[in-house]
């Protein structure tokens, strides 16, 4: 029997110690390993040559000031060759002292040399060697600073959405999740393209470098704790390792998944797909619609294009519609989810909503800020 309390021996203290050490080593390697392929937004877009420019610029500016300085109370300084400091004796001591070099053969000899020297040389100096010691810093320290970003993006991502593919599927799946009021980061971006990620980086997305039909790679974009992923890779074979590769990693996410042909919607819906789009018979309806009736395909491109015209939206029943026909109600009501089965309005089964009811209704868009 093990007596509760005992204190902890010294040598399980030191087991614990070391599996704590193991585990922060462990998840330190995690995030370099995850920091070469994960690409944050820029949070800037100063080019590296122009910060070095304007870092340059400052420490010339501060070289300047100096020179002025000295030689303004040039007076109070002695030169060891003539005694006498002009402009560029000046501008020399102004760099030698910068730099620390500090050879002694120009010298402050009055109070108020000295003083200038203390409470405005000194403070320049350290200046002045921060700016020139700046790029170098930036640079050993920029791996290290994303290694941290990535750490706190990691550990702080919760109920976010997958994409994977940034490609025109993609794209505009994104820009409808931002106009119904998602934030930039709530979302990630996978993709097997670097001109992709660091497109999506641009744009102000994360987004992962590698192949999402990889368990490793969907890790690094925290999938399992993600709510919702979207499948739009290039190919139908690659969509449908990927949502399976998904769904075993994420058991309760909402996946949708776009493929090209109808006869790969079954093989998607089993690797665990909540709805597939087939985006190339979608396209040829919308075809055969515009050349009949035009002026229908004119209204179903406004309904699928979020926030421009009309919006086709999915909510759930207000408490005042309880009990009233759709027709009743202060949008178009056009279908009924219940229990998840879609019922036309038409139907009688939805001649009367129901307080768990979802109605599928369009309604006037609200333009995005």
């Amino acid at each position: 029997m093990i007596d509760e309390k005992q204190p902890p021996s010294k040598t399980g203290k030191f087991s614990i110690f070391r599996s704590l050490w193991y585990r922060s080593r462990a998840e330190a390697l995690d995030d370099a390993e995850a920091g070469r392929s994960i690409t944050m937004p820029v949070a800037r877009s100063v080019p590296p040559l122009q910060q070095v420019l304007r870092r340059l610029a400052m420490a010339l500016l501060i070289l300047f000031v100096t020179t002025l300085v000295v030689w303004l109370d040039r007076s109070g300084y002695t030169d060891n060759s003539d005694n006498s400091v002009d402009f560029l004796d000046a501008a020399y001591y102004a760099t030698v002292t910068l730099s620390t070099t500090g050879y002694g053969d120009i010298t402050p000899v009055s109070d108020t040399a000295r003083l200038i020297n203390i409470f405005v040389i000194t403070p320049l100096r350290v200046l002045f060697l921060i700016i020139l010691v700046g790029t170098t810093l930036e640079v050993l320290t920029e791996r290290t600073r994303q290694q941290v970003r990535v750490h706190r993006w990691r550990s702080h991502l919760r109920d976010h959405v997958v994409v994977v593919g940034y490609g025109t599927k993609g794209r505009h799946a994104i820009e409808v999740l931002l106009a119904q009021g998602i934030r930039k980061d709530k979302i990630v971006v996978v993709d097997p393209e670097r001109t992709a990620t660091e497109a999506a980086s641009s744009d102000g997305l994360v987004s992962v470098l590698g192949d999402a039909t990889r368990s490793d790679t969907l890790r690094k974009a925290e999938l399992h704790n993600a709510a919702r992923v979207i499948v739009a890779p290039q190919g139908d074979d690659t969509a449908a390792l990927v949502t399976l590769t998904a769904r075993q990693l994420n058991k309760h996410a909402t996946i949708v998944a776009a493929v090209r042909e109808d006869e790969n919607l079954p093989l998607l819906k089993q690797s665990g797909a909540n709805t597939v789009v087939t985006s190339s018979s979608s396209a040829g309806r919308l075809i055969g619609v515009s050349m009949a009736h035009p002026h229908v395909a004119d209204t179903l491109e406004n309904l699928m294009t979020y926030g421009r015209g009309l919006d086709l939206v999915e909510r759930p029943v207000a408490a005042d519609e309880v009990g009233r026909s759709p027709r009743e109600c202060r949008d178009l009501v056009v279908a009924i989810v219940r229990r998840k089965k879609v019922i036309d309005y038409t139907d009688p089964e939805a001649a009367s909503l129901q307080a768990e009811d979802r109605v599928i209704s369009i309604r006037q868009a609200v333009p995005s800020r």
